[in-house]
């Protein structure tokens, strides 16, 4: 008997070894939209007992790149090392003329997509997106909008919507916040005029009354939420979100977590967490993914210079 449960305990511990332990960059503070990613994959992972564990940090500043850039440091050729990230960094590596950049760390996949959403806090006078608009052509340094890193998507709508209404986008009064928890404080303590950032964020402050959803950035309406589009405003955007491998890893070591990633995206861990902040599914992987961050490098850049926020 005692043999056999010695021998079960090796198996066990086999096969405790054979799932990689994790380490999880975050490159943003605790809060937004690439914890909640970070952590429902985790999550997702843990539950299908696809990894032996999951360990997090986070560093949020410019846009991402002081995250990116401790990552790049230190985790070469670690084949257990992961990094959030997405649009956002795309944006701040361009305009912070970051010294690192996402060639130099391993595309794994991307994983979701997620519209932006316009909120006011349910106390203020602005009740429609007509009020909104008509406060910004009033006078657009008096309407302030509180967001993600500047340059990030947050950012990128506020200027879109402003030169769709016929205000020039370099006049945004934007403010900018390192996480999502400080841009809603910000926007719940009335210090900001208005708050942008993805659906999810502020969904369950939009579901108990905290907040007024004037707008989203889908072509139609989600959620019940009237998109700008349908408000007469030309404009749409969806914000995505990715995971990237350590530089230097060797392409076997980049398709083991693919393959981590994958699984943990066909999970119903992972399927109840896209419902329940909104987000739509992506998947890209490998090599794909990869075309699709030099496309988005190209895209941004236009967009930045197109709506004055490049420098």
């Amino acid at each position: 008997m005692r043999s056999v449960v010695a021998l079960l305990a090796c198996l066990f511990a086999s096969a405790a070894a054979a799932q990689p332990a994790l380490k999880m960059m975050i490159p943003a503070n605790p809060g937004g939209g690439w914890d909640q990613t970070g952590r429902s994959l985790a999550a997702a992972m843990q539950s299908a007992k696809l990894v032996s564990g999951v360990t997090f940090e986070n560093k949020g500043g410019a846009a991402g790149t002081i995250g990116l850039a401790q990552f790049v440091n230190q985790a070469k050729g670690d084949p257990h090392a992961v990094m959030i990230g997405g649009m956002v960094m795309v944006g701040g590596i361009i305009l912070n003329k970051s010294p690192v950049n996402l060639s130099m760390v391993t595309p794994i996949a991307r994983l979701t997509s997620e519209w932006e959403v316009v909120v006011v806090p349910a106390a203020s006078p602005i009740r429609t997106m007509a009020d909104l608009v008509k406060a910004l052509k009033e006078n657009p340094g008096k309407v302030s909008w509180g967001g993600g890193s500047a340059g990030g998507t947050d950012h990128i709508l506020a200027g879109m919507i402003a030169r769709a209404v016929g205000v020039e986008p370099a006049k945004v009064n934007y403010v900018a916040f390192k996480g999502g928890g400080e841009a809603v404080a910000a926007i719940l303590g009335g210090h900001v005029t208005v708050g942008v950032s993805g659906i999810g964020e502020f969904a369950e402050h939009i579901k108990a009354g905290k907040m007024r959803a004037l707008a989203q950035s889908a072509p139609e309406r989600v959620d019940g939420i009237p998109s700008l589009r349908e408000q007469g405003i030309d404009v749409v955007l969806g914000n995505w979100r990715g995971i990237f491998g350590a530089p230097g890893i060797t392409p076997a070591q980049r398709d083991a977590l693919v393959k981590l990633v994958r699984e943990a995206t066909e999970t119903s861990a992972w399927k109840q967490t896209l419902e329940k902040f909104g987000w739509a599914p992506f998947f890209l992987a490998g090599d794909e993914f990869a075309r699709f961050i030099d496309e988005e490098n190209r895209r941004i850049a236009g967009i930045l210079d197109s709506l004055g926020l490049k420098k």
